[in-house]
């Protein structure tokens, strides 16, 4: 099969997005393209409409491509949980919980077949395949083990693209430094280098660029400009960098940073608002007063919990929730804010019961089954009567007490016409939903956001919106825009045909 290769000298190089780019840039010159990355680790993932789980990032990538997410871009997806272990999610579904050396002993020859496999299924289908690999290819404690690099290159004889991230400085000895450490058969693969997140005039770099060349021999296919893309992230390191402050911004919503926070995509959409800035919060900052208050998905809901009450973020949210401002938790975050969590056989690590925030009238009984499953339901609140769409991934069981005396005095009502995926509470200040991707329903986002502006006494925006992805396809379309004329894919796209 054809297919391409990108790698980078570090985390974080920028390999997802330029994925992306390419997948949508080929797409548009007539190849059946798909996204692949092998194995993946991050926290933010997606199901597929048969219900498997993939990276976020290679779903983004398959809807560059003009394509459906599928299990196959994305064989192996490992989840840390946050106590040297991570979920192992083999083709789609979990398969285990283990260490990193129990993970090569028990899923290295498993993993590469399931590798092969879908390379095999995708080669059938499409005519190109982008792969994407992970962190470094020259990492030489782990190239033994690694199922996503050059690894992969090798098995498809991809022309590989390597791509530094001259942000970070060093960026030359970056790119030498992994040609050296790469075994010569991988290094050959290597026909195109591109500098990414470049700030700056290129005629001030272009001394650096021709010694380049001629060191390494190999051409710089592109210098690609610092872009203020909101592209998905894998992990949580780029939430340091991520609240989204605009300038004509009239409510603040925070987002409490757990230390294993789960699908923080969920937010893309808010942040994509003009009048709002999304903040994410740390537990050990001060809540503030913002207009809103959201927890999001959990790895590790208990620990995340927990960590919450120690550090005295649970009092906060729990003082903020009783003095009447806005709380809506999402997944792990909505079975916080219930009465009690148990964890009966020890699925996120430890057995045992533990009190929540007590914000709803919510009793959850954590799992070894996990749901996973793409949703389609109607609103009850804010506005009765909305189509909305997401997706379930989640490893518990909840269930809502629905008199006023089990809630205290207080009423929850069902946030959908599926009573099980989210309730409210009457007075819409205190929301939780098992639907992750709720925000990109449009009118829902702009009906929920409209609450807090009549608070406020601001002016109700338009309901009538289009969704989310419609903003990320033009999104995409600017990603790619932007690349191509920046890059010189004539190099890569040569050794295709040989």
């Amino acid at each position: 099969m054809k297919a391409i290769m990108v790698v980078g000298t570090t985390s974080h190089a920028g390999k997802s997005l330029l994925t992306a780019a390419l997948c949508r840039i080929l797409s548009r010159q007539g190849w059946r393209v798909t996204p692949f990355k092998g194995q993946n680790m991050a926290l933010n993932s997606y199901v597929t409409s048969t219900g498997g789980e993939i990276g976020h990032a290679q779903a983004v990538q398959a809807w560059a491509a003009g394509i459906m997410p599928r299990v196959e871009m994305n064989p192996i997806l490992l989840k840390p949980q946050g106590d040297m272990t991570s979920q192992v999610i083999l083709k789609g579904r979990v398969a285990g919980r283990v260490g990193a050396a129990e993970y090569y002993e028990q899923f290295f020859e498993v993993g590469w077949q399931a590798i092969e496999e879908s390379l095999q299924r995708l080669g059938e289908e499409f005519d190109l395949v982008i792969c994407e690999g992970a962190g470094s290819p020259a990492e030489i404690n782990l190239k033994h083990r690694d199922l996503t690099n050059m690894r992969i290159a090798r098995y498809l004889n991809a022309p590989t693209i390597l791509v530094v991230d001259i942000e970070r400085g060093g960026a030359f000895a970056h790119v030498v430094g992994t040609l050296e450490l790469l075994d010569p058969e991988e290094r050959a693969l290597v026909k195109g280098i591109i500098i990414n997140k470049f700030r700056g005039q290129q005629s001030i770099l272009q001394s650096g660029i021709d010694w380049l060349q001629e060191r390494t021999g190999i051409p710089v296919v592109g210098v690609i400009p610092w872009m203020d893309q909101a592209f998905p992230a894998e992990d949580s390191l780029s939430l340091s960098d991520r609240n989204a402050v605009h300038s004509n911004s009239e409510i603040s919503i925070s987002v409490v940073r757990f230390p294993r926070i789960s699908n923080f995509t969920d937010f893309d959409p808010l942040e994509s608002e003009p009048s709002v800035t999304v903040k994410y919060i740390s537990l050990k900052d001060s809540l503030g007063y913002p207009d809103a208050v959201i927890l999001p998905g959990s790895k590790t809901t208990i620990a995340d919990l927990v960590a919450m009450q120690r550090t005295g973020m649970a009092e906060a949210i729990q003082n903020y929730a009783a003095a009447g401002g806005t709380v809506l938790g999402i997944c792990g975050g909505f079975q916080m804010m219930g009465r009690m969590l148990a964890d009966p056989e020890g699925v996120e690590g430890q057995e045992g019961r533990y009190k929540g925030l007590g914000l709803v009238p919510l009793k959850t009984i954590i799992t070894g089954q996990k749901v996973a499953r793409q949703r389609v339901v109607t609103s009850n609140y804010p506005q009765a009567g909305l189509p909305v769409t997401g997706y379930e991934i989640h490893q518990g069981r909840s269930h809502l007490m629905d008199t006023e005396s089990e809630a205290g005095g207080v009423a929850y009502k069902p946030l959908f016409d599926d009573p099980n995926l989210g309730a409210v509470d009457v007075t819409q200040s205190v929301w939780g939903t098992y639907l992750h991707g709720i925000f990109d329903n449009g009118a829902w986002r702009r009906a929920w956001l409209n609450r807090l502006r009549q608070q406020r006494g601001l002016k109700s925006l338009p309901t009538g919106i289009s969704n989310y992805r419609e903003q990320r396809e033009a999104m995409l379309d600017s990603l790619a825009d932007e690349v191509k004329q920046h890059l010189d894919l004539a190099p890569i796209l040569a050794h295709l045909d040989r």
